[in-house]
């Protein structure tokens, strides 16, 4: 019984491990997206259902929970995608051209400070 949700739990910190690694090693904008979108589209889904379920308690009318839904899953579905893309590095725009990297990672940046 209390197996099953630390098994989700792993899975999920692993795949989220995986796809920030991969996110981080690719250079290809599209495949960037793609590997985002992989992980930002099934949140805002989920978001969505979630808002719906909950804003059935207090809120009588359908037009509303529509809306509170879709507004929660566009704010969970862009937090999935930031949260991915957070720690990656910004790639050089020349792609002929090696350009030297001086600027700090944001973990690196927050380890020297506190």
């Amino acid at each position: 019984m209390l197996g099953a949700p630390l098994v989700g739990i792993c899975a999920g910190a692993v795949a989220l491990a995986i796809g920030q690694t991969a996110f981080a090693m690719t250079r290809s904008a599209i495949l960037r997206a793609a590997i985002a979108a992989a992980f930002a589209i099934p949140a805002a889904v989920a978001g969505y259902h979630a808002l719906l379920v909950m804003s059935q308690i207090g809120v009588p009318s359908l037009a509303w929970r529509q809306v509170f839904a879709y507004l929660g899953a566009a704010f969970i579905g862009a937090t999935a995608w930031t949260r991915l893309t957070v720690f990656a590095e910004p790639r050089p725009s020349e792609s002929g051209r090696l350009m030297e990297n001086t600027s700090h990672s944001v973990l690196t940046a927050a380890a020297r400070e506190g």
